[in-house]
């Protein structure tokens, strides 16, 4: 489904070169769970930024089922990032006026989809993640993890086929932590790529495979089950 090759990432920093990837190769099948581990500044993050076409890699190429991702202009990148990725943050990122049902509609507002259509689907997909009860509620109405659970609800409304999630529970206890993981491996089961960045080890136990970084390389690539 993915694969990367010599990826590199450079920034300057203080007017010398500082590459956050650094020669990556990395590939993948539809259906895969990874978690992507490794100290603050190992090139995880940077790393997920370039699959999700938030960033672009200095050097190297991307390939997306086939298609060169690495040469996309910005119009192409960017429907690229609303059909084909889902991205879930530690911050949630919900705008905070919005009703849950208001924020699940926004990508598909983005992507064109009919108002009915789209009300149709966000109310499925709050179903999915067990806000039924929840649809007119505001974000401060919400705790932590039903704020996630719609941020959740939110990257899957344009059907992603790879959902990438950034320390998604940070901030999060750890009992409401377990349940969004637990709702990660349904959706894996269910056919649905995951990729998670975190530093922490227990969440990273919970995926089929882990790659580790340090120094913008990978240091680690480790199959935890099948």
């Amino acid at each position: 489904m993915i694969a990367v090759q010599d990826l590199f990432k450079i920034y300057t920093m203080g007017g010398e070169p500082l590459a956050a990837l650094d020669g990556v190769s990395l590939s993948f099948d539809r259906g895969a769970y990874l978690s992507v581990t490794g100290p603050s500044g190992s090139g995880k993050s940077t790393l997920m930024n370039v699959l999700g076409g938030l960033d672009r890699p200095t050097r190297g190429t991307y390939t997306f089922e086939g298609e060169d991702v690495s040469g996309l202009d910005d119009d192409q990148l960017a429907h690229f990032r609303n059909q084909r990725i889902g991205f879930v943050f530690q911050s949630f990122q919900l705008l905070a006026r919005q009703t849950a049902l208001q924020n699940v509609e926004l990508p598909m507002i983005y992507a064109g989809v009919s108002p009915k259509d789209r009300e149709d689907r966000a109310i499925q997909m709050l179903g999915k993640v067990g806000l039924s009860e929840r649809i007119h509620h505001r974000p401060t109405q919400l705790s932590g993890g039903q704020q996630q659970r719609v941020a959740i609800a939110r990257a899957l409304a344009n059907s992603p086929d790879l959902l990438l999630a950034d320390e998604p529970t940070g901030a999060l206890d750890s009992a409401t932590g377990k349940d969004v993981l637990a709702l990660f491996e349904t959706l894996n089961r269910e056919g649905l790529t995951v990729i998670v960045v975190t530093h922490d080890a227990s969440v990273a136990a919970r995926a089929k495979r882990q790659i580790g970084f340090e120094d913008g390389r990978i240091v680690l690539d480790k199959v935890l089950r099948p």
